[in-house]
């Protein structure tokens, strides 16, 4: 949710915004931060195969993507990828493991009740 749809909210539920809820835009943070989000949605996401796991940035390419943007303060925006990398990482595996729980509750509701031989007529 961005700033404009959570004022929306706001308007169509007869609530006063409250700043200390209002969703951040990228233009609050400082320049080097706003440079590391940047930075980050152009480097490439790594995926495990087999469980689709995210696993973070594909790091390989930092220091050619760094020299493409002309980027002087390598340190600071690499503190900051890295900050924000582990924010990404711990959110997505939350939600996975958020979606492997739904899954096994549906699994255990779809099995229904249990088959025991002396309930079975026939």
């Amino acid at each position: 949710m961005d700033v404009s749809q959570y004022l929306r909210l706001c308007e169509q539920l007869g609530h006063e915004p409250d700043p200390a809820k209002m969703p951040l835009a990228s233009s609050d943070f400082p320049e080097e931060v706003q440079v590391a989000f940047f930075i980050f949605s152009v480097m490439t996401d790594r995926w495990e195969g087999m469980s689709g796991m995210y696993l973070g940035k594909d790091w390989n390419n930092l220091d050619y993507i760094f020299k493409v943007y002309k980027v002087s303060d390598i340190k600071t925006i690499f503190f900051f990828l890295k900050i924000y990398e582990n924010i990404v990482v711990g959110y997505k595996a939350e939600q996975a493991d958020k979606r492997r729980k739904a899954e096994e509750r549906k699994a255990k509701s779809a099995g229904g009740g249990k088959n025991y031989t002396h309930n079975v007529t026939g």
